[in-house]
C-alpha cells in the first residue's frame, strides 16, 4: 500500500507552484457549481416548468455557454488570461447569486444566457494559462490536475447541493456558488498576480494559422461536438432519470453523481501517466473513451434494476477519463500554429454547442418517445463521434490533412 501511495504522488511531481494554485482557484470554483447538476431538477421541482419548457432554458445555458467561449478567446487574445479569468470568476458570482431572483420562462432563458456568458469567459483563459505555466513535457498532467480539481468539486459539490436542497431550499445553492466563485477570483488575484506568477512556456508565433483554417482541428471539433452531446445527458436528462424511472431522491442523485468525481481523483492522474507511454495516440485513446461513454447510456436499457445505474456511472467515469484529458492535449498542441486564445476558445465552443444542443434534445426525445429510445439514439450518437476520431486518426497518421 506504500509503494502504491508513493507511486500515485509521483504522478503528481514536477508540476509548477503556478498550476496547482490554478488547480486550487478551480477547485473552489467547482465545489460551487452544484446549482448545474441540479438545474433541470429546479427548473422542473421548484419553479415548475415543463420538461419542454426545461429543454429550451437548457439551450438558452448552452448559447450562453457558446458565446462566453467567443468572448474569453478574443478577450484572452488581447488583454491576456489572467484578467479574463479574474473578471470571469468574480461578476459570474454576482450573477449566480442574482439568477434566483428570476422566475418566469424569458427571465430565467435571458438570466442563465447572461451567467454562462460570463462563466464561460473562463474556459479558454485557463487552457491558456495552463499552457503557459506547464512546462511542455508536463502539458497533459497539468491538464488533468485542473481535471481533478473540478471532478473533487464536482464530488461533493452535488452530495453538498443534495444535503442543502434537503435542509434548506434550492435558493440556498445559488448563494453558495456565487459565494465561491467570488472568493475564487480573490484568491486568484492575490497568487497569482502577473508579478508573482511564473512563465515557463512562452509560444510567440509571428505568423499564426488560422484555427479556421485548420481541416483536421475542425473535424476534431465536429467529434468533441458530437461528445459533448453524449456527455451532457449525465447533468439534465440523467438526473431526471434517476427521480422518474428509479425514484431516487436529490441526495441519492447527488452521491451518485458525485462518485464520478470521486472516482476520477483517485483514478485519473495514475491512469493518465500510464496512457502517456502506450504506443496509442492522443485521437485513439479518445476514440476508446467516446466508445465507453456510448455503451455507459445503453447499459440503462439492459435492467430496471437500480444497480446498473452504478455500472452506466463507472463506464462514463472511465470513458470521460480517457477522453477529455488528450482531448484538451490535442486542441493544446494544434494551438501553437495559431493564436491560443482562438483555438481553445473553439475547442471550448464545441462543447457550449454541444450545452446548446445535447440538453434539450436529450429532454425533447425523453418527452417524446421515452428513456430508453432516447439511450439508444444518444448512444448511435457516440458511435458517429468514435468512428470520426478513428478516421481522423488514420489521416492524421498519413498526414493527409
Amino acid at each position: 500500500m506504500k509503494t502504491l501511495f508513493n507511486n500515485y504522488l509521483n504522478t503528481f511531481k514536477g508540476l509548477s507552484k503556478e498550476v496547482w494554485w490554478l488547480a486550487l482557484i478551480t477547485l473552489i470554483n467547482r465545489a460551487g457549481t452544484m446549482v448545474i447538476p441540479f438545474l433541470s431538477l429546479y427548473l422542473k421541482e421548484d419553479l415548475h416548468f415543463s420538461i419542454s419548457e426545461v429543454g429550451w432554458i437548457m439551450s438558452a445555458f448552452g448559447l450562453g455557454s457558446v458565446a462566453g467561449s467567443w468572448l474569453g478567446g478574443k478577450l484572452t487574445d488581447k488583454i491576456g488570461y489572467y484578467k479574463v479569468m479574474v473578471g470571469s470568476l468574480f461578476f459570474s458570482g454576482l450573477l449566480f447569486i442574482a439568477l434566483q431572483l428570476a422566475d418566469d420562462f424569458a427571465s430565467v432563458c435571458f438570466g442563465v444566457f447572461v451567467v454562462m456568458l460570463v462563466a464561460d469567459a473562463f474556459r479558454p483563459a485557463i487552457f491558456v494559462a495552463l499552457n503557459a505555466y506547464s512546462k511542455p513535457e508536463n502539458k497533459i498532467r497539468s491538464l488533468t490536475l485542473i481535471r481533478l480539481a473540478i471532478n473533487l468539486g464536482f464530488s461533493a459539490g452535488p452530495a453538498v447541493g443534495g444535503l442543502i436542497i434537503t435542509g434548506l431550499s434550492y435558493a440556498g445553492l445559488f448563494w453558495v456558488d456565487g459565494i465561491t466563485c467570488i472568493l475564487a477570483a480573490l484568491l486568484m488575484i492575490q497568487v497569482l498576480n502577473p508579478k508573482k506568477a511564473k512563465v515557463l512556456d512562452t509560444i510567440v508565433n509571428d505568423n499564426p494559422i488560422s484555427a479556421y483554417k485548420d481541416k483536421a482541428f475542425l473535424v476534431f471539433l465536429v467529434a468533441m461536438t458530437l461528445f459533448g452531446i453524449v456527455f451532457l445527458q449525465y447533468f439534465s436528462t440523467i438526473p431526471i432519470y434517476y427521480n422518474d424511472i428509479h425514484k431516487l431522491s436529490e441526495l441519492e442523485i447527488g452521491i451518485i453523481l458525485g462518485l464520478n468525481g470521486f472516482l476520477i481523483f483517485i483514478f485519473e492522474m495514475p491512469l493518465i501517466k500510464w496512457l502517456e507511454h502506450t504506443r496509442y495516440t492522443k485521437l485513439r485513446l479518445m476514440f476508446f473513451g467516446a466508445l465507453l461513454t456510448g455503451i455507459s447510456l445503453l447499459v440503462l436499457n439492459l435492467t430496471a434494476w437500480s444497480g446498473i445505474l452504478i455500472v452506466g456511472m463507472l463506464l462514463m467515469t472511465f470513458g470521460e477519463m480517457v477522453a477529455f484529458p488528450f482531448s484538451n492535449a490535442f486542441a493544446a498542441d494544434r494551438a501553437k500554429k495559431g493564436n491560443q486564445g482562438e483555438y481553445m476558445a473553439l475547442y471550448s465552443i464545441s462543447f457550449s454547442i454541444a450545452h446548446i444542443f445535447g440538453h434539450n434534445a436529450g429532454l425533447q426525445m425523453t418527452n417524446a418517445h421515452g428513456f430508453d429510445t432516447t439511450w439508444y439514439i444518444i448512444s448511435g450518437i457516440a458511435l458517429v463521434c468514435a468512428l470520426i476520431l478513428f478516421s481522423l486518426n488514420k489521416h492524421l497518421i498519413k498526414s493527409t490533412f
